[in-house]
């Protein structure tokens, strides 16, 4: 009974592990992985919340300054860098939401 307790706990650590590491990609490659595991599992046996805050959290600070990126405009005519806009010396309010 120990044996098979051992080995349990050896694939969940190792369930983990692997979860937490596709966390860690990108989100298209891991909604990949992802689609391929059946939700009970995921949400259910591993504590995937708590290592999704984990694996998302990032290094930003309050007060960091924002990564450089580079955005497509609206119109599709041209991209927009922010460390242009910043370059400038003018203030740059970054706003996420979502018009939907």
């Amino acid at each position: 009974m120990l044996v098979l307790a051992c080995i349990i706990a050896v694939l969940w650590l190792v369930g983990c592990a692997a979860i937490y590491s596709v966390m860690r990609r990108p989100p298209e490659s891991f909604a990949r992985v992802m689609a391929k595991i059946p939700g009970p599992v995921a949400f259910l046996v591993f504590p995937f919340e708590t290592m999704w805050k984990q694996a998302r959290a990032g290094t930003l600070q309050p007060g960091d300054p924002a990564p450089d990126f580079t955005l497509t405009k609206l119109d599709h005519t041209d991209h927009v860098q922010l460390s242009s806009l910043t370059a400038q010396g003018k203030p740059v309010v970054l706003i996420f939401g979502s018009y939907t």
